[in-house]
């Protein structure tokens, strides 16, 4: 048995807001930023089809 085996990979810690960055390596903070702007552009994405979606409940119900 080797002393030093291959240590198994630890899971990627999700980004907490406010948490201690000083730790971080720079790759770290570029990966990071890199999941942030991934989640904000599916939070936008969402928020665009539900945008859609209430225009057409709002022309569909709309009487003149």
């Amino acid at each position: 048995m080797a002393i030093f085996e291959d240590e198994a990979a630890k899971p990627k810690r999700a980004h907490e807001i406010g948490q201690d960055l000083s730790l971080l390596s720079v790759d770290e903070l570029n990966e990071r930023i890199g999941q942030l702007k991934s989640e904000i552009a599916r939070l936008e994405g969402e928020l665009s089809s539900k945008g859609a979606t209430k225009l057409a409940a709002e022309a569909l119900f709309r009487r003149e």
